[in-house]
């Protein structure tokens, strides 16, 4: 999403960078996941921790889910590099900073970040001001979605091999889009070259959330629509999976939010959790 004013990220991509940065700066360790690079592209300003939004413990289970996610999305790349994919695209990119951040992994692979033109080059700005440049293994791909320019023929214009698999990440959209926007992204994905991988992740309907993490989605979703990016799909995770076998993938998983803090958080000892409400469909072709 875009802040079509200025070019930069809206306030949905640079509360994502933040919140994973708390997650370094107030939660003890092991941290689930390390990113503070995406704190230095916002630039929010020497008072960013006292933003409302920024409270350490009203938003604890929310950057749990973030970096949970984070982790689950790169631990899946590492994966299946070692399995010789060598070709990761990022939809909706936003302030991803993998590249930045663990750049001998990252070139293992040939990296597209999928974009709006606005922050695009926002971010290449940015990455230059920054000291990062933009390496030859990272592609900028600029797509004016709101225009209906097929992502598709820009990725392939930018170097990307449909003949070869890939990993495909895509998430915090699909709440934004229409659910015929969905299934017609996963119709164009479940096309690609056998052994490519998606995951997508969804918002859970109200009711399918623990009561505790209720109030959170409410405001969350009344905070999209003051800003004028309202929250318009939930899915059900059965529904999310007919979607993806109805597209012609292969195979589709369920990949629950409980499951992942389980896998990074059973250990901790100071409660750290991830709340529920987002999931994610892994699906491969």
């Amino acid at each position: 999403m875009v802040d079509e004013r200025t070019g930069a990220p809206d306030s949905t991509a640079v509360r994502t960078a933040l919140w994973r940065a708390m997650h370094v700066q107030v939660d003890p360790p092991p941290h689930v996941f390390e990113d503070e690079i995406g704190l230095r592209l916002a630039d929010p300003g020497a008072d960013w921790r006292r933003r409302p939004d920024m409270d350490p413990d009203a938003t604890r289970g929310f950057r749990a889910s973030m970096v949970a996610r984070a982790r689950f999305i790169e631990d899946l790349i590492d994966e299946r590099a070692d399995h010789g994919v060598t070709q990761y695209v990022i939809l909706g990119a936003g302030l991803d900073t993998f590249a930045q951040r663990r750049p001998e992994a990252a070139s293992r692979v040939r990296v597209f970040e999928v974009d709006q033109p606005g922050p695009q080059a926002w971010k290449r700005h940015r990455l230059d001001e920054l000291g990062y440049g933009v390496p030859d293994w990272l592609h900028l791909v600029p797509v004016d979605f709101e225009a209906s320019e097929d992502w598709l023929k820009q990725l392939a214009a930018a170097g990307f091999d449909a003949g070869r698999p890939a990993v495909i990440v895509s998430t915090g959209v699909t709440m934004y889009l229409t659910k015929d926007a969905t299934a017609a992204t996963l119709r164009q994905i479940a096309g690609l070259a056998p052994g490519s991988t998606l995951a997508m992740t969804f918002l859970l309907p109200l009711e399918l959330l623990a009561a505790a993490d209720r109030p959170g989605l409410r405001a969350s979703k009344e905070g999209a629509r003051a800003s004028g990016t309202p929250f318009i799909s939930f899915y059900e995770p059965h529904e999310m999976l007919e979607l993806g076998r109805e597209a012609g993938f292969h195979d589709v998983r369920h990949v629950s939010g409980g499951s992942l803090a389980a896998r990074y958080f059973a250990d901790r000892t100071d409660g750290l959790r991830p709340s529920s409400g987002e999931d994610l469909l892994l699906a491969t072709t």
